[in-house]
């Protein structure tokens, strides 16, 4: 099986994007397994700091390689937006095979000094299971809420001025190292209630990946139009997230699922629809993200 690095270097190549997908339980786990394994298609499974504490981060990371190994399936795991230098370093000590450092509330200069202690940090471990732990970092603030929202959180500026610039990514990722980046390019974590989040920005996504030549991943994915996401993939995107469609999808479903049946107390039982429902919604976006139709 290839490594993580080479798939994510074969999807930049192929102008495609690897599904990332967040989970917080082994519903959602095999929901979105299910329906990678059906495509045949490489999958990232995401844990944010709250989600990883929910699971256990070291369960988390033997539930993933446990399919990876049984199945002879290239699934991932990635410890999505972490805040500290502390939790980076937990998270790669457990041999998760990518980790975020978010540090997009913090000064330029403080978030490339700990962004650069991350990297140093996973270059000097010896690999766990096969390569060295993958850094990624996000470079501008797009929110931190999975959720479903009334409107854009206050905080953020989608105008073009307050967006991530080439020249600040370049220089962010010659400082720091980093293997991956995540800019602000128009996109918000969430998505919006009653209408589409608002447009991406292609051309400030294709600045970006021209000034560093890293594979750019675009967060908060949900609530964008197909078309939108396959224009930032084409222009430099190789890893998308998606969050808060699956936590709806979820949610909506269990919800039909225990009025209809008021009286099932087995969860196996009244958690199945809502498992489907996830993989329904991840086939639909790795479809998107693979140009399948």
């Amino acid at each position: 099986m290839k490594t993580l690095k080479q798939y994510i270097s074969e999807a930049q190549e192929k102008k495609t994007a690897i599904g990332h997908f967040n989970i917080s339980d082994t519903v959602g786990l095999w929901g979105v397994f299910n329906s990678a394994r059906k495509l045949k298609l490489p999958v990232i499974i995401g844990v944010s700091e709250g989600e990883r504490d929910f699971i256990g981060a070291k369960q988390a990371v033997a539930l993933v390689k446990s399919l990876r190994t049984q199945y002879d399936f290239p699934i991932f795991i990635n410890a999505d937006h972490t805040y500290s230098f502390e939790r980076v370093k937990e998270a790669i000590d457990l041999g998760f095979d990518m980790v975020i450092f978010d540090g997009t509330e913090l000064s330029f200069e403080e978030n490339i000094r700990v962004a650069k202690q991350c990297v140093e940090y996973a270059k000097s471990q010896k690999p766990l299971f096969g390569e060295r732990v993958l850094v990624e970092a996000e470079l501008g603030y797009i929110g931190k809420s999975s959720k479903v929202l009334d409107a854009v959180p206050e905080g953020i500026n989608l105008s073009d001025e307050y967006l991530t610039t080439a020249e600040q990514a370049k220089r962010y990722v010659d400082e720091t190292g980093v293997d991956m980046l995540a800019p602000a390019v128009g996109n918000i974590h969430g998505m919006l209630a009653k209408w589409k989040d608002p447009a991406l920005n292609i051309s400030r996504v294709a600045e970006v990946s021209e000034a560093t030549g890293v594979p750019l991943v675009l967060h908060g994915a949900s609530g964008n139009t197909d078309a939108d996401i396959q224009s930032a993939i084409k222009a430099g995107v190789a890893i998308v997230h998606v969050n808060t469609e699956l936590r709806v999808a979820y949610r909506s479903t269990l919800d039909t699922t225990l009025s209809a049946n008021p009286k099932e107390v087995a969860p196996y039982k009244y958690l199945a629809p809502s498992r489907d429902a996830v993989s329904q919604v991840v086939e639909e976006k790795m479809r998107v993200f693979s140009f399948l139709g």
